[in-house]
């Protein structure tokens, strides 16, 4: 956004050939250049980052074959184990000679393949003092499995095969479900780097051009930087003149004009004009570099939050062993039954305990809200940092693209003269600059549905255009066209549109101004409703721009902010998301641009707006496909859903053991009441359906 008085210094008129959308610089992003490997040699920690992601992508693939492999051997498992062929009423159907010993190499293939994870876990749990989920399960198949060895063998008691197996199944699928959520590793870094062109045009000293890789430019080289072509460098212009589209590093909404003396930054996108560049900055010094260290810096330092899970089995860790370990003491030393009925009891208490809902309670929820989620839009790609968004106590919005549209448009209209009105005055200007493509000549385009034909237009340098419209002469200047002609206008009016940051043109007919007209980046309809929910919602809403101060305080007041921070570069802009952390607020930070990865990946959540750039999405811990402020009060409802309905299911997974397990424990054996392991089973079985319905009930809220 530009000040009045440089309005149209930076609407300097053109033609379709020498001017280069927004949308360019967005395709260009995603074309894979050689930038990003001499970026890599830049930053060595770039192959670390993408061998780490590969490495998550092969564990997942590891985790989904060792499940159907275990999946396909439990069929013939659960065939051949008595109990279950006791709960059938089969009898002896399916018994023959040997059948326990074939079980037995089935059941260990499942143990030994299946249950592999589980069991290294443990070791690696244990080697870092740190029992959790992994101790249990490992502890559950291995109890099971030795006792049930032992019994085919020769010991009197049950087999649990059957139980072992089903158990294996349930947490390969609950772990392969979980890590494919969090499979979204960023690829943050990568895309940054594609920012850059591959090559840039080296001017020699003998005024050749030659095209070179960007390894081989070094501090006071000369390049060309053709019209619509991205800037390979940072650098100072010694020759040409042109405005250069920055939103993606600065967030300045509309194109700077930029001349001899300027520095340019590498990454940007060149306007109309050509540019001849002296380079100050290459490789790991230049700005896009340093946002990229910012981002890797930033996703570096965010913390592991423990799962809800995995505090819950360290809990149901420390009961089934003290609970199984106490049983088998007391009913042999205490009250002297004999061994394997104390084992029996002892195998019951670590079978009523073993996490097979528990280990379904989170995966599920979150299997289930992420497909709901992305049903409506919203993509979640770091389920931790979602399922922190419940707590968040502020939310900080990017302004152009996210509270606004990234466009200019007409806002207000002021008329002059007595014989015309805002609709002609609007007919007249868009006539003329319906032959330009600059931004501020398609905002005016965009506000009238049908323009009147105009001839012999001509394009007045860096201050506006002229055209003959019905015979008329019509020109669309900037305040500083009508300062030098003696037409300067002194109104109220133009000087609040002033005050606001908007940026007011005129427009002249046949020798006299007619007229004004103020544009500004068009606030988005949905962003008032957005803001007003988030504050019943108990939030505080900061707005974050590289804009300048009156334009951020015009879009504040229009939208209802708590507060906002103006005139930030990107590389200040994650240290001001600190600043509303170091508040002792939990931040959420909502943006669209590459200029916003830094402060998206420092935020504690980080929620990228989809039309935005892939850099931003990747650095993202959450995605909204629309460009709807909303979502974002959707998403966060969503958390607090997720995360009832993870509590919920955590009880339903494990508080039933508050009381199955001093059963299984045989405290009211006296009474007559012994739970066996078939009942315990049961219950097993019981709350896991439970908590698997109770994962379909969540919804998203809009």
């Amino acid at each position: 956004m530009t000040t009045p008085d440089r309005s149209h210094t930076e609407h300097a008129h053109h033609t379709h050939k020498g001017h280069t959308p927004d949308h360019h610089a967005h395709h260009t992003a995603h074309k894979a250049t050689p930038a990003a490997a001499h970026h890599a040699h830049a930053h060595p920690d770039h192959h670390a980052h993408h061998d780490h992601h590969a490495h998550h992508a092969h564990m997942v693939e590891d985790f989904r074959r060792r499940f159907w492999i275990s999946l396909v051997l439990t069929i013939p498992i659960l065939a051949l184990s008595p109990m279950i062929q006791s709960f059938l009423g089969l009898g002896d159907a399916l018994r023959f000679p040997g059948d326990l010993l074939v079980l037995w190499a089935l059941s260990s293939v499942v143990f030994f393949y299946g249950g592999w994870p589980f069991l290294k876990g443990l070791f690696d749990e244990l080697r870092q003092r740190n029992p959790g989920m992994m101790t249990l399960i490992a502890i559950a198949i291995a109890t099971a499995y030795l006792y049930s060895s032992a019994v085919v063998f020769g010991l009197a008691g049950k087999i649990f095969f059957w139980e072992l197996a089903t158990l294996i199944d349930v947490m390969l699928l609950g772990h392969w479900i979980e890590m494919r959520s969090v499979l979204g590793a960023s690829r943050a870094l990568e895309e940054l780097a594609r920012l850059m062109p591959s090559e840039a045009h080296k001017v020699l000293p003998d005024g050749t051009i030659q095209d070179v890789p960007l390894d081989q430019l070094h501090p006071g080289d000369r390049v060309l930087v053709r019209p619509g072509e991205k800037i390979p460098a940072d650098g100072v212009i010694v020759e040409g003149h042109t405005t250069v589209n920055e939103a993606l590093l600065t967030g300045e909404s509309a194109p700077v004009e930029k001349k001899v003396g300027d520095t340019v930054i590498g990454g940007a996108i060149n306007g109309e004009g050509s540019l001849t560049i002296e380079v100050q900055k290459t490789g790991a010094e230049s700005y896009l570099s340093q946002v990229i260290e910012l981002v890797r810096q930033a996703q570096e330092a965010k913390s592991r939050t423990q799962d809800l899970a995995n505090r819950a089995a360290r809990w149901l860790t420390i009961v089934a062993l003290g609970g199984g370990g106490l049983t088998l003491a007391v009913w042999t030393l205490l009250i002297g039954q004999p061994f394997d009925f104390a084992l029996e009891r002892m195998v019951t208490v670590m079978v009523i305990a073993c996490p097979h809902a528990l280990g379904l309670a989170v995966p599920l929820v979150v299997a289930v809200s992420t497909a709901l989620s992305a049903q409506n839009g919203l993509l979640i790609r770091d389920r931790t940092a979602f399922e922190n968004a419940r707590n968040l106590q502020a939310v900080i919005f990017d302004k152009t693209g996210t509270l606004t549209e990234g466009r200019f448009g007409v806002t207000d209209t002021l008329v002059f003269q007595d014989s015309l009105s805002e609709e002609e005055l609007l007919r007249l200007a868009a006539a003329v600059e319906q032959h330009s493509e600059h931004p501020i000549a398609r905002g005016i385009v965009e506000a009238v549905e049908q323009p009147l034909a105009a001839d012999d237009f001509q394009a007045i340098p860096g201050k506006g255009a002229r055209a003959r419209v019905n015979g008329q002469e019509v020109l669309v200047v900037s305040p500083g066209y009508l300062r030098e002609h003696g037409l300067a206008v002194q109104d109220p009016r133009v000087d609040a549109l002033a005050e606001q940051g908007k940026t007011v043109v005129f427009v002249v007919r046949d020798g006299q101004v007619a007229g004004a007209i103020a544009l500004a980046d068009v606030i988005r309809p949905e962003s008032r409703e957005a803001v007003r929910q988030l504050k019943q919602m108990g939030l505080q809403v900061l707005m974050l721009t590289g804009d300048n101060r009156r334009v951020a305080a015009w879009v504040a007041r229009e939208i209802g902010l708590d507060d906002y921070f103006a005139e930030v570069l990107p590389d200040q802009k994650a240290a001001k998301v600190r600043e509303v952390q170091q508040r002792g607020l939990r931040v959420a930070m909502v943006g669209d641009g590459i200029n916003d990865a830094p402060a998206l990946a420092q935020a504690d959540v980080g929620i990228a707006i989809g039309a935005g750039t892939d850099v931003a999405i990747e650095t993202a811990d959450i995605v909204l496909v629309r460009n709807d402020p909303r979502d974002v009060v959707s998403i966060l409802r969503l958390s607090r859903a997720t995360y009832r309905k993870m509590v919920q299911n955590l009880w339903w997974a494990a508080g039933y053991n508050i009381i199955a397990i001093p059963l299984a424990a045989g405290v009211l054996y006296k009474l007559g009441l012994l739970l066996g392991p078939a009942v315990a089973a049961v219950f097993m079985s019981a709350s896991t359906v439970i908590v698997s319905i109770n994962a379909r009930f969540l919804k998203v809220e809009k």
